[in-house]
């Protein structure tokens, strides 16, 4: 493997990196600005919700009806 190759991939990262880290920067900006607006908990819960429900395809009845079992007993 040469040292271009790794420059290149060295360059590449790092930019991607802080490509991330710009955007982290921008989604705490952005719940900053909404979060007297929106109840920011709860919307994040259901985000996650929804991203779960998407995930589990034709489970997800059989998930509602664990849900419904459970919901109660955990707290």
């Amino acid at each position: 493997m040469s040292n271009t190759v790794v420059s290149e991939f060295i360059e590449k990262l790092t930019r991607i990196e802080g490509e991330i880290h710009l955007l982290a920067e921008d989604r705490k900006e952005l719940i900053t600005d909404y979060k007297d607006k929106i109840d920011m908990k709860a919307l994040m819960a259901a985000i996650r919700i929804v991203k779960i429900k998407s995930r589990l395809g034709s489970s997800e009845d059989e998930c509602e009806t664990y849900m419904c079992e459970i919901d109660g007993r955990v707290s």
